[in-house]
C-alpha cells in the first residue's frame, strides 16, 4: 500500500513516453512530407495521401497508451480500501463499540 502513489506515477510517465513519442513520429512524418511538397510540387496530393495512413496508425498507438493507462489506473484503484465501508462480517460489531 505505500508505493500506490509510485504506481501511479510510473503509469502516467510512461503514458507520457508513449504519447510524446506518437507526437514525435507524427511531426518527422509531416516534416518529411512538407519536404517532399517543397522539392516537387506536383505530387503533393500524392505525398499527402500516403502520409494521412500513418499518422492515423500513430493516433491510434497515442489511444491505445491512454486505454492502457486507465485501465492500470483503475486496477490500482482496487486495492485502495474504500473510507468509511464495512470491513467485513465484523462491521455492526464494531461500529457498536
Amino acid at each position: 500500500m505505500d508505493y500506490l502513489g509510485l504506481a501511479y506515477v510510473g503509469v502516467f510517465v510512461g503514458a507520457g513516453l508513449c504519447l510524446i513519442g506518437g507526437a514525435y513520429g507524427i511531426s518527422r512524418l509531416a516534416g518529411a512530407a512538407l519536404e517532399g511538397a517543397s522539392r516537387q510540387p506536383e505530387a503533393a496530393g500524392a505525398l499527402q495521401t500516403m502520409m494521412i495512413i500513418p499518422a492515423a496508425m500513430i493516433e491510434g498507438l497515442g489511444l491505445l497508451a491512454l486505454v492502457s493507462v486507465l485501465l492500470a489506473a483503475l486496477a490500482l484503484n482496487k486495492g485502495v480500501p474504500v473510507a468509511g465501508a464495512a470491513q467485513g462480517a465484523n462491521a455492526p460489531a464494531a461500529a457498536a463499540h
